[in-house]
This record gives C-alpha cells, structure tokens and sequence, in this order.
C-alpha cells in the first residue's frame, strides 16, 4: 500500500531513496501551488453560494470546476482535522493515510449530499477512527456555519494492521499511525426518523 506524507509532522521520518524523494518534492510542490491556487477560488465560490438562490443556473463546465472545488476544500478540511486530533485524541506523531484518501473521502461526502436541500452546505461531519470494537471521536467538519444541518455524515476510519502496525516507537519516542484504504459513511438525515444510510467504501 502507498502512503501519502501529507500527515507527517514533527519528527517524523520516513526513509525513502533519492530518486524518490527529489520526484516526490517537485510532485508536492507542484500540486501545493495548484491546490493554494484552487483554494482561494474555492474561498470565492462558497462566499457566492451563500449569497445565491438554490435555484441559480450555471453551465456544465463552470459546475463541474465548482465541483472539483467544493472536493478540494473539503479535502483540505479533512486534513486539518485529522492533524488537529493526531496529537489531541490520537496521540501519536506521525499519521500515515493511504494516496489521495482525503479526496475520496470528500469525493464520497459530496456525492452523499447531493440529494439534500442545501447540499454539502447542509451537512455536520464526524470524524471518528474505530479500533476493537470502539469508536475514538476526532473531530467534527461544518461546512456552513451559517446554516443548522439537516443531516449528519460520520466518517469512520479504521488503523492498519498489516504491513506498517498501527503503532510503532520511532528514534525520537513518537508513535506512527497508519490507516487502511478502507472506511465507512454513515449519514443520518436529522429532524427525520428515516433508517441511517451505511456506505462500504474499499
């Protein structure tokens, strides 16, 4: 499995080659300014949605670049969160994620929310990481201050058993945690007595 160092604070150390690490950079560097780029747009679009009707009309290509937008900021949220709550809830100084988990984690939460009346807008995200049995709450994502929730996504992420253990004492003392491509959507619609929608994800 190939992890990403998105996550990897502190003094956290990986040991890759040469090649490797002079490829990677540039990759990471070239995709930071993208993404800093793409950010800022995102900013301005949802300052726009705020203020739009539900019913304004766009063409195909401006929604699909709000689209790839709205995934990108949520990712990017994900990722704060989740390094907010590695040293809070998790305890541990390096977080390992699977390549690109963020963004299909967000990927999965906006398709989720397409059906609801103010989309991803409308939503309160939970993060949770699950271990033996038991759920470790890490934090909670609202899109939209602005707006109450209509209904609630839970993200439930689990540790890698295999390969990398979930926990490992490095040099410094710290811990690594790594976690599985896998992971589960939970929503639940709120002021409604609707049955919660599980969604497998692999």
């Amino acid at each position: 499995m190939v992890y990403t160092q998105a996550l990897v604070f502190g003094n956290g150390m990986t040991v890759r080659s040469e090649p490797d690490n002079l490829a990677e950079d540039l990759s990471f560097l070239k995709h930071f300014r993208c993404d800093r780029d793409q950010l800022k747009h995102c900013g301005r679009l949802m300052k726009a949605q705020s203020s739009s009707s539900l019913g304004s009309e766009c063409s195909l290509e401006e929604e699909g670049e709000d689209d790839a937008c709205l995934q990108l900021n949520l990712s990017k949220r994900i990722e704060k969160c989740l390094y907010e709550a590695k040293g809070a809830s998790l305890r541990c100084q390096e977080l390992r994620l699977p390549r690109h988990m963020t963004a299909r984690v967000a990927r999965d939460i906006l398709r989720s929310s397409m059906d609801e009346p103010c989309g991803i807008r409308g939503a309160l995200i939970h993060m949770f990481m699950e271990s033996k049995g038991t759920l470790l709450k890490l934090g909670t994502i609202i899109p939209d201050q602005s707006l109450t929730p209509t209904f609630e996504v839970s993200v439930v992420l689990q540790p890698d058993l295999s390969g990398w253990p979930p926990l490992k004492i490095l040099f410094g003392g710290g811990k690594v945690l790594s976690l599985r491509r896998e992971y589960r959507l939970i929503k639940q619609k709120l002021y409604s007595s609707a049955t919660p929608t599980v969604l497998e994800f692999y």
